[in-house]
């Protein structure tokens, strides 16, 4: 039986739901395992090039789960219903490809998304707190470097998460993150001081990114006290 990495079983962790779309499943682990435990009833592969897409079809076939993961063709969000999926997830993609994905959605957006970029997630918490949706849970996982998961829910009013933090480190660290700590955390709030402390200078936006990774810091420091 197949397995998945930490940074897949940390979006796994994170899925409940009825029927769950998949944005670019990269060979169907992710839906194949949701179904198999238990997580979503019904599951939809999206792939956007007819490799991938070919690649899931088989995948899904030797899974002996034809009937009940769907694999479509189209881009993002496309191929699917408005209020035919409950979650959605994005994973191992560019925050900008996932932000241009979300923004084509429409109708179609989920009321749960659960994304694991492969760059700062910093634009998409910016996104989430415009776009009604409430941060409701992020890990970080190890790997070929640290990755960051985060689920989204939509909810109204504004999202408690960030209540009593400061908002530029929340927004590139993570609230959860920031009041939980954790070795992975201060591990890149630390990288982050160390690459950028030669680079700043007052007026740079290297002082200012600095300042932020000081900050999260901090916050790291009197988590554990």
């Amino acid at each position: 039986m197949p397995t998945l990495d930490a940074r897949l079983e940390a979006v796994l962790g994170l899925i409940r739901s009825d029927v769950h779309v998949d944005v670019g499943s990269d060979h169907a682990g992710l839906p194949t395992e949701l179904v198999r435990r238990g997580h979503v009833r019904r599951a939809i592969i999206v792939e956007l090039n007819s490799g991938p897409l070919e690649v899931a079809r088989q995948a899904v076939i030797r899974a002996g789960l034809g009937d009940r993961i769907d694999v479509r063709a189209g881009d993002g969000l496309a191929p699917v219903s408005p209020d035919e999926v409950q979650s959605a997830s994005l994973t191992g993609m560019g925050t900008r490809t996932i932000l241009g994905i979300l923004n084509r959605a429409g109708e179609r957006m989920p009321p749960v998304l659960v994304v694991q970029p492969n760059d700062s997630p910093a634009v998409l918490r910016t996104w989430a707190r415009a776009a009604g949706y409430h941060l409701t849970a992020e890990h970080l996982a190890p790997g070929f470097w640290i990755y960051p998961v985060l689920r989204f829910e939509r909810l109204t009013g504004s999202d408690p998460a960030y209540a009593g933090l400061p908002l530029t480190a929340a927004l590139r660290y993570g609230p959860h993150l920031l009041r939980a700590g954790g070795d992975l955390l201060r591990r890149q709030v630390w990288d982050d001081v160390v690459r950028l402390t030669p680079l700043a200078a007052p007026g740079r936006p290297a002082q200012r990114d600095l300042e932020t990774a000081q900050t999260a810091l901090d916050w790291c420091s009197e988590s554990t006290q």
